[in-house]
């Protein structure tokens, strides 16, 4: 709301670089490595993992724009805000919300996590206990297609969310990610000056 306050007033481009509520900024970078991955957005399958935050919230807002579907394994409480969802599904894309990580991870093209405690969070241990199920390892990894691929928007804490086996293995593609935040942040700022 404050950025959106801010951009109401602004006589230049306000760019969201991160909010409590979304973080569009990141999902560009994600965008941009699915595809160079070889994935095609549109019917695209991806299961998040993990607590449904800001990134998760940009990722639905990014499967509404560009027709791909989204299966959350959360645990109860933790489920993203409905506007979203409700604004992917009222633009044809499949969202599935489910509390078995197994069923959301089944299938899909792309993995995602993020941290389960982002900064400022209070209630650290019942939340943590509650995200351990939730852990993208290899087990789960095999749920998911044999070419898919892991993403995370780091700093990532491997060990909870993530295990160091997916976080260091073949399909993790979390550092080509974060170079990706290079290039996707100079395409937003051509764009903001009419220049893309």
């Amino acid at each position: 709301a404050k950025a959106e306050e801010l951009a109401h007033h602004a006589s230049v481009p306000v760019i969201n670089g991160l909010t409590d509520r979304s973080h569009p900024c990141q999902i560009v970078a994600d965008l941009l490595t699915m595809v160079e991955q070889g994935k095609a957005l549109p019917g695209l399958e991806l299961a998040w993992l993990g607590d449904g935050n800001n990134v998760l919230h940009s990722i639905l807002e990014a499967a509404a724009l560009f027709k791909f579907n989204v299966r959350v394994g959360t645990p109860q409480g933790y489920e993203p805000a409905a506007e979203f969802v409700g604004m992917a599904r009222a633009a044809g894309s499949q969202v599935t919300l489910t509390q078995d990580a197994a069923e959301a991870a089944r299938g899909a093209d792309i993995v995602v996590t993020d941290t389960w405690v982002s900064m400022g969070q209070e209630h650290v241990h019942n939340k943590l206990a509650a995200m351990a199920p939730f852990q993208v390892d290899a087990a789960l990894m095999a749920q998911a297609k044999p070419d898919a691929r892991f993403l995370h928007c780091l700093p990532a804490h491997v060990g909870d969310e993530v295990s160091e086996e997916v976080f260091e293995g073949d399909q993790s593609v979390v550092f080509d990610e974060a170079e990706n935040r290079i290039h996707a942040q100079k395409s937003i700022l051509l764009w903001c000056f009419g220049r893309l």
